[in-house]
């Protein structure tokens, strides 16, 4: 399919690009002219094109848990929210420790799939952190990266053995920072309001230990690790500081913890139960600034389906996660761009060219002729309410329903091909 479009703003942090201008695709790749007649000609007068948004932190639950998400289900969820890549965490049944596990959810995705699907493998055998899985055999299957996540690697050794095989294979190991027998038992953010509300809590430094710990072993080993949803104050300090030695390590924070406090767990309701849990203003503030300065690489949803009967439960036995698709463009909009904490054009790089770069995705995350034809268009003057009724997710786990947005998606674009445009 042939598409143009016109008098559109082109965003394109990868190559530090933002005009107007026009956009051509043909064959699946952005091309610099068509060779025939467009095939449709969109007007892109007041709304922005940028590179398809990659989310490099999301469970799919397929296989084994098809009852909260599918692949068919969350990508349909991923492309209304304008994401045009999601990597799906290992944390299934069964886990994503093997090829054929790989194989199937490759070949799911292309069959069902509305967007690309990148699996994560497992870091150990059955996500136990005993034993390395055979991770040269995962990635010539397909995997982007390994991580045992929802468990983190509590064994050092273990843990400085994947960071040294993972460097043979070019691919990060994704850290999970949780020191399990800090936040056992945790529900919430140890604090004040832990205390107000009865509620057994998760200190930060149960995240902190581990962050601090795996930069020691990236410094050892020389291996690449990048920490997922990264959300306390003192995280982002050290990993500040680690930059500074010039180590391989990026990190990723999400929507959440950036635009929620410990407070509206004041409410009981358990769809602010997440792990990590929602933090203090000082930790959130703390985050902002470590996206402002680029101690933050990316953002990702950490998009976590889960059925109402589960959310249903009384808190402390509910289970952690909330869904992010559908909500994760117009929350970076609303609580860092139009707050002028990030340029549109540092926001969007967050989601496209930093973890193109960081995961190796080659000829993605970015607009130039030659890559693959993944975009993403925003329109800023579109307000709409986020309603239970309008989620396309299985699952409607959400602290964000009946909230007021201004931006988002009207279109997503996946390989040159048109898989979803707002209708009104």
């Amino acid at each position: 399919m042939r598409i143009q479009i016109d008098d559109i703003r082109i965003i394109d942090p990868a190559f530090n690009k933002d005009k107007k201008g026009s956009l051509f695709v043909e064959g699946g790749k952005i091309v610099s002219s068509l060779s025939k007649k467009a095939d449709r000609i969109i007007d892109g007068k007041g709304k922005i094109a940028v590179p398809g948004l990659i989310d490099i932190h999301s469970h799919l639950r397929e296989p084994g848990m098809e009852g909260k998400e599918t692949i068919y289900t969350g990508t349909r969820a991923a492309a209304k929210g304008g994401i045009t890549s999601v990597f799906c965490m290992p944390n299934t049944n069964p886990v994503i420790d093997n090829a054929p596990t790989v194989e199937f959810i490759l070949l799911k995705a292309q069959k069902e799939g509305l967007v690309n699907v990148f699996p994560i493998g497992c870091a150990t055998k059955g996500s136990l952190g005993e034993e390395l899985s055979e991770i040269g055999v995962l990635k010539k299957a397909g995997i982007v990266a390994v991580s045992d996540d929802g468990n983190p690697i509590s064994n050092s050794q273990i843990m400085r053995r994947t960071l040294e095989y993972t460097k043979m294979f070019n691919i990060p190991v994704i850290s999970h920072c949780e020191d399990k027998e800090l936040s056992r038992n945790g529900v919430m953010n140890e604090g004040l309001n832990s205390t107000i509300l009865g509620l057994r809590p998760i200190p930060a430094q149960a995240e902190a230990v581990m962050v601090s710990r795996d930069i020691l072993l990236a410094e050892l080993t020389g291996g690449s690790v990048h920490f997922a949803h990264i959300s306390t104050a003192l995280s982002v300090n050290l990993i500040r500081q680690a930059k500074k030695s010039g180590l391989k390590i990026s990190a990723e924070t999400c929507p959440h913890y950036f635009s929620l406090t410990d407070d509206i767990v004041k409410a009981y309701d358990t769809n602010t139960k997440m792990n990590p849990p929602l933090r203090s203003k000082k930790d959130v503030k703390a985050v902002k600034d470590g996206l402002c300065d680029g101690t933050i690489d990316c953002i990702a949803t950490d998009h976590a389906p889960h059925a109402q009967e589960e959310k249903s439960r009384e808190f402390d036995n509910a289970p952690f996660g909330i869904i992010g698709f559908e909500t994760c463009l117009s929350l970076i909009l609303s609580e860092l761009v139009y707050t002028k904490v990030l340029t549109l054009s540092q926001a969007v790089a967050k989601m496209t060219a930093n973890p193109a770069k960081i995961f190796n995705l080659k000829n993605r995350g970015n607009l130039q002729a030659g890559s693959i034809a993944d975009i993403t268009i925003i329109d800023l003057d579109y307000s709409y309410k986020f309603s239970k009724e309008s989620i396309v997710s299985k699952s409607k786990n959400s602290p964000f329903i009946d909230r007021d947005f201004k931006g988002g998606a009207c279109m997503t674009i996946v390989g040159g091909k048109i898989v979803w445009e707002r209708k009104n």
